[in-house]
């Protein structure tokens, strides 16, 4: 059973990761075209492609807080629909 967890949550995951994914891959390829240019002596290159690395990096970490402030609403509202959790939907009111 934790075997068929582990894929259903794989399979889960991974389409809601692709565009973090392909961030990381143009972040990976910038920096191979960066040691490339340094290998050849270009420093007008080189500076290209860090300006660029540098842009592939900030869009991944956009892409990482896009998506934890979509699992934090995600979960906000189980929590508002769960009465059985802290400050769900029973008014806050514990039960003893």
């Amino acid at each position: 059973m934790s075997d068929q967890l582990k894929s259903l949550a794989g399979r889960l995951i991974r389409p809601t990761l692709l565009p973090v994914q392909f961030a990381l891959l143009l972040f990976q390829f910038r920096v191979g075209r960066l040691k490339a240019a340094r290998a050849r002596g270009d420093r007008g290159a080189i500076s290209i492609e860090l300006a660029l690395a540098i842009i592939a990096l900030v869009f991944v970490a956009g892409a990482v807080a896009v998506a934890l402030y979509a699992l934090k609403d995600k979960v906000v509202k189980k929590v508002e629909q769960d009465p059985n959790l802290p400050g769900g939907g029973a008014g806050g009111a514990a039960t003893p």
